[in-house]
């Protein structure tokens, strides 16, 4: 118990008190939360609204496009347009809560303040279901796609040389990532850019089956449970614009702008999946084949862009998507879930030694170093199953779709219930509907999933039991100091 909070000395829990944070400022002082600063404040708006995009791949569509298309009886297009609404909710959450503590930790810090402890502890070790896996799935699905485009060179040797680079990029600092991200959006705008021009132009030949509606609405295939269960397979591409908050520490921004970039990431990416998408459908060679058979080999895309404009097209896409998700998309996820772990760390939630920062980069070193250890590992295992990028997939949607349940409860509890919040919109209808959708969305989720992420969540329930019978119940820093300040209720001076 007192383990998380013996750090924080009297004067600071004195700063705490006299000194109510204010989120609409610039880099609030993490230690008016009872921590100290310890990452690097570097990142702007356009850094962080980049590092969303990245997280989620602005070609992400491209990797799964044919299992959308057929999940939704050709409405690919419709997937996307609602998987972004439903997502919406969830990111106008997300920015609530940053502004009442922008802080890293995502998940777990506004579940743990806004609810409380125990609870933050819990929904900090489902996203880890999320957070943990993403890397290795990344890395498993580029490795995969280079093999395909490079038979002599092994799956594993493309694995190990993923995860190496972006160790290495992310051990240099936010800065060095950043730089990075800059660079790999700029070549997935490009080559995006690319493939909608040569495949508007073959529309326009006659190519394909022409301009239509039909991805948006088909009425011989349409039926909302179809169109909703090809959603919980588009969120997929959209898991990411959370990443944003676990920059907190390392923007240079106000609190408000890490929400805005949010918001913004995720209408751009949503934008231009719903183009893509939308012209890929209409270039799919073989579309009964495809809604009858689904698309095991992850290759409708690629067929799609050869229709179009040859080979050259599909490969390009395909070495596009191999790049995007095995260095930008997992570099990024790396950095996020090293975030997560340090987070944990400093409250001693998780092995002390994930909260060490590596004083030259400021980056959390052993956290990084032990994200890269297991996303090599899961790799390698899930790379030897022939089932692996599936399960692999249904793992990370139920892991963060389950998190963000309790995130938007950590809204209602924090502004409704503790500090009276009138702004019925944002603080109850919003969070509510967004509890509802991801609810839909986890019930409806593959009984595999479920049975592994139940039994993840048990895992959790038996450390938390563990901290409790060894004195070190889940506690933050500052956090009494700091209810009292957003309540305006008098608190004594410790002795």
């Amino acid at each position: 118990m007192g383990g998380l909070t013996c750090g924080l000395t009297s004067s600071r829990r004195r700063r705490a008190v006299t000194q109510p944070p204010d989120p609409s400022q610039a880099g609030v002082p993490v230690e008016r939360f009872g921590y100290r600063q310890e990452l690097s404040r570097t990142l702007s708006f356009t850094d962080l609204l980049i590092y969303g995009l990245i997280f989620m791949v602005p070609i992400a569509p491209f990797g799964i496009f044919g299992s959308v298309y057929a999940g939704s009886g050709g409405m690919v297009a419709l997937a996307y347009i609602i998987g972004m609404v439903a997502m919406m909710f969830t990111a106008l959450s997300y920015a609530q809560m940053v502004r009442a503590f922008p802080m890293a930790g995502s998940v777990y810090t506004y579940a743990g303040r806004g609810i409380a402890p125990p609870v933050g502890f819990l929904a900090g070790w489902v996203i880890l279901l999320d957070y943990v896996l993403v890397p290795g799935l990344l890395y498993l699905v580029a490795s995969v796609a280079m093999h395909s485009l490079v038979p002599g060179v092994p799956v594993w040797v493309w694995l190990a040389a993923f995860v190496v680079l972006n160790t290495v990029v992310n051990y240099f600092g936010i800065r060095m990532t950043a730089r990075v991200n800059r660079v790999m959006l700029a070549t997935e705008v490009v080559i995006l850019a690319i493939f909608l021009v040569v495949g508007v132009v073959a529309l326009a030949q006659g190519k394909g089956a022409g301009f239509s509606l039909r991805p948006l609405f088909d009425a011989d295939t349409f039926s909302w449970p179809l169109v909703f269960g090809a959603v919980s397979i588009a969120v997929l591409s959209f898991l990411g614009f959370d990443g944003i908050s676990m920059l907190a520490e390392e923007s240079r921004e106000e609190a408000r702008q890490i929400g805005r970039a949010m918001v913004g990431a995720l209408l751009l990416a949503g934008a231009l999946f719903v183009v893509q998408t939308w012209v890929a459908a209409l270039l799919v060679p073989d579309a009964p084949s495809l809604l009858d058979n689904g698309d095991p080999e992850g290759t409708a895309f690629y067929d799609a862009a050869r229709a179009a404009g040859g080979a050259w097209l599909a490969g390009l896409t395909a070495l596009a998507t191999a790049i995007a998700w095995g260095f930008a998309n997992s570099l990024v996820a790396q950095a996020a879930t090293s975030r997560l772990l340090y987070a944990m760390a400093r409250d001693r939630q998780m092995p002390r030694f994930l909260a060490r920062i590596n004083p030259k980069h400021k980056v959390p070193a052993n956290a990084t170093l032990l994200v890269a250890a297991i996303s090599l590992a899961l790799g390698l295992y899930m790379a030897s199953r022939d089932d692996g990028i599936s399960l692999l997939s249904t793992l990370v949607n139920f892991g963060a779709m389950t998190a963000f349940l309790a995130l938007h409860v950590s809204v209602v509890t924090h502004y409704v219930v503790r500090n009276g919040s009138r702004d019925w919109l944002r603080h109850l209808v919003v969070p509510v509907i967004g509890f509802l959708i991801l609810l839909y969305v986890v019930i409806n989720a593959k009984v595999a999933a479920q049975v592994l992420g139940f039994v993840w969540l048990g895992v959790g329930l038996l450390v938390l039991l563990a901290f409790y019978l060894t004195g070190r119940r889940p506690e933050l820093a500052a956090l009494v100091d700091v209810a009292h300040e957003s309540t305006d209720e008098p608190v004594k001076e410790p002795h």
